[in-house]
């Protein structure tokens, strides 16, 4: 990514004397709204669920009520649990605004609330001898669960589709390196989905600079330096969180004395170590001699191939052929009658550990394609990169296209899936001549099987460029989680229905 700094006499015509205070369009206001949307609708679809749970369980005439103590009928028992359990997620934090819009952390959170919630309400009926329904607490508890899980999903997905078109946004202050601000300024820009745009970069130790601008795709970025103050830098780029990138600018006591600072304004803070593309899983946090320290475990590709995820990978595969075995056999159908040529079309692609195997698919273009690919390459420039796709390649058939679009034409792989060349998650397998223009980075792909799907395929497909798809493989083999590969199973469902990025 290469962005021009560019030098420029500005006016910002700021109260340089005024206290910290964020304007009416910052995070204040929105988490307000949501945070007060999500206490209404939990409570909303905990009330559904008792409702329901009670009329399914004895229908919609019935008095009934629990004995105990004393009786209470099971409206107001529902109006009770209804209430503590909205408590209870209360308690566990599920609204907190650290954890809302992104990561499992607040499903966790909601899901470890629901069932402390239930065994407490058990231990109090055995107690104090209370009979309740257990028909109607086995129905209040999973839909209850099921409809706040839902109520937070629908949140998520408002959230993020406002935040794409620029609205719920948090105004960022990158404290650090330029640098460091063109590599988080980018970060943020391509997860609009995260909430954080930058909007200014503070280099509190460049003496003598004037302000200049970070020149990014479609707008210009703010940068200061010493002689703005911390109050001054904020002002001007009309942020309500700060990131610092790069502690070194502020000396040694600098950070503690960002935080006095701060304090009280309503700004939050974030320090950013520096460290890409490894999961939460695989950092933790250690004080030493009153210094915090993150400690990096090894990547976990060596866990990719050990036998859980082959018994998954080959019953999930045998399962599958079954399943769509009806439309496998129309697709050959289809392939053999629409154009000369055998049904299925095989190539030596490589696997684990540089190992090639024979790859198997329904054959989408017209007999001899391989033999054209070089010229084709060429003639759009890419030859030299080792991601051999042709845009609006002209080899296709009618009938590969359609196959193409919705990834029929891969079906096959899952033989290769129960043979063991392969698994359903993993890098794409690639051609000899691809993996010799391999780079150190790109060699770590083969250090797991090769899938039918990854990660880059759920992050764009082939509208990414080769470094981005390398640094998404190598994400997921470093990575590796069992929870990771039904997630990307999960959202190749719905990139094969949206045949985004498919050719």
């Amino acid at each position: 990514m290469n962005h021009a700094v560019r030098t420029m006499a500005v006016d910002f015509d700021v109260d340089f004397q005024a206290p910290l205070k964020l304007p009416a369009t910052t995070r204040s206001s929105w988490a307000s709204f949501y945070r007060r949307g999500l206490l209404v609708s939990d409570l909303v679809v905990l009330v559904i669920a008792v409702l329901l749970a009670e009329l399914l369980r004895f229908g919609p005439s019935a008095t009934v009520t629990a004995d105990g103590p004393f009786s209470v009928s099971y409206e107001g028992l529902g109006a009770f649990i209804a209430a503590m359990w909205w408590g209870s997620l209360s308690m566990f934090q599920s609204r907190d605004l650290r954890i809302l819009g992104e990561g499992a952390d607040e499903y966790q959170r909601i899901v470890r609330a629901t069932f402390i919630m239930f065994g407490t309400l058990a231990i109090a009926s055995l107690l104090f001898k209370w009979d309740m329904s257990r028909g109607y607490l086995a129905t209040a508890f999973p839909l209850g669960l099921a409809l706040l899980l839902l109520n937070r999903k629908l949140w998520r997905v408002w959230l993020q589709r406002s935040r794409r078109i620029g609205r719920n946004i948090s105004h960022v202050l990158v404290i650090g390196g330029i640098r460091s601000g063109i590599h988080v300024t980018g970060v943020f820009d391509r997860h609009r989905s995260s909430g954080l745009k930058v909007t200014g970069v503070w280099v509190p130790d460049r003496a003598g600079q004037p302000d200049e601008w970070l020149d990014v795709p479609e707008r210009f970025v703010p940068v200061m330096g010493s002689d703005r103050t911390l109050a001054e830098a904020l002002t001007i780029a009309d942020a309500d969180t700060v990131v610092v990138t790069d502690t070194e600018h502020l000396g040694p006591d600098g950070l503690r004395e960002l935080t006095w600072e701060l304090e009280g304004a309503d700004v939050q803070l974030f320090v950013s170590p520096g460290v890409v593309d490894v999961a939460g899983s695989r950092i933790h946090m250690r004080a030493v001699a009153s210094m915090p320290l993150l400690q990096l475990e090894e990547p976990q590709y060596a866990e990719a191939g050990t036998w859980p995820k082959t018994l998954f990978d080959r019953t999930v595969a045998g399962v599958l052929v079954v399943l769509f075995a009806p439309l496998m056999a129309s697709a050959a159908i289809a392939v053999k009658l629409s154009s000369p040529g055998p049904v299925f079309f095989y190539q030596e692609r490589i696997g684990l550990r540089g190992i090639p195997f024979r790859m198997m698919k329904f054959r989408s273009m017209r007999r001899g394609a391989d033999a054209e690919l070089a010229a084709l390459l060429a003639a759009q420039g890419s030859g030299d990169k080792p991601l051999f796709k042709v845009v609006d390649d002209p080899r296709i058939t009618r009938t590969g296209a359609f196959l193409r679009r919705f990834s029929i034409d891969e079906l096959p792989q899952l033989f290769n899936v129960f043979k063991g060349d392969m698994s359903l998650v993993g890098p794409r397998p690639q051609q000899q001549a691809e993996v010799e223009l391999y780079d150190d980075a790109a060699h770590r792909r083969l250090t797991v099987r090769p899938g039918m799907t990854g990660l880059w395929q759920v992050s764009g497909r082939s509208d990414l460029t080769w470094e981005e798809s390398i640094r998404l493989d190598t994400s997921y083999v470093e990575n590796w989680s069992m929870i990771s590969d039904l997630t990307i199973l999960w959202r190749t469902v719905r990139a094969v229905l949206g045949s985004d990025g498919a050719y």
